[in-house]
């Protein structure tokens, strides 16, 4: 809740300075898709080529911010507004700091995307759409909540009995059922270097 005893203050060290020390641009790259669409994998992978080419980067999961930051949050729909809303703020700290900020979100509403993507400026939002079919993702069902869903032992489980919104315009579309790994880091890697991030 802001406040008029709250005052924003100004860093002497700015993002500018950061991204200079740092060799690369920061940004936020925001994998979105359906649990098993493989975002978490990529992201990983990303991130992992990203260090070998010597930048600074951090991942925010799914799974591990439900343990912490929104461990108090439910899977209603408020609630995941909410969970986005606080991984976007999260993620826009990490990109002042002239981080390379990757989330591996579900994300499945429209509207809640895009007010991340306002949050930040032109450019600074990287939506990648990890498409993959229900029916691949179901058969990934490593967690096998699919299959609880199916079963009705988990409610609002998105793909089976709440919406997944697929992006209109996505910076960037990996097909995950028929590119390889290896395909789509090197998708993401040129992305991110045809745009100047990263040299």
């Amino acid at each position: 809740m802001k406040t008029p005893n709250t005052i924003y203050h100004n860093a002497t060290v700015t993002r500018e300075r950061h991204n200079q020390l740092n060799g690369h641009k920061s940004v936020v790259v925001w994998f979105t898709g359906l649990s098993g669409s493989g975002k978490s994998t990529l992201a990983h992978s990303v991130e992992e080529e990203l260090y070998q080419l010597n930048c600074r980067t951090f991942v925010l999961d799914g799974d591990n911010v439900r343990h912490g930051l929104s461990s108090n949050l439910t899977f209603s729909n408020d609630d995941r507004k909410e969970n986005i809303r606080r991984i976007g703020e999260a993620a826009k700290l990490m990109m002042e700091s002239g981080v390379i900020a990757i989330t591996a979100f579900i994300s499945p509403f429209k509207k809640d995307r895009n007010l991340i993507r306002q949050l930040l400026s032109q450019g600074d939002f990287i939506e990648i759409y990890c498409k993959a079919s229900l029916e691949v993702c179901e058969s990934r069902d490593v967690k096998g909540l699919y299959k609880r869903a199916r079963a009705g032992e988990i409610k609002n489980y998105t793909g089976i009995d709440s919406p997944y919104e697929a992006p209109d315009n996505p910076e960037l579309v990996i097909d995950t059922e028929s590119e390889s790994l290896e395909e789509s880091v090197a998708k993401v890697i040129d992305f991110l270097k045809s745009k100047e991030i990263i040299n």
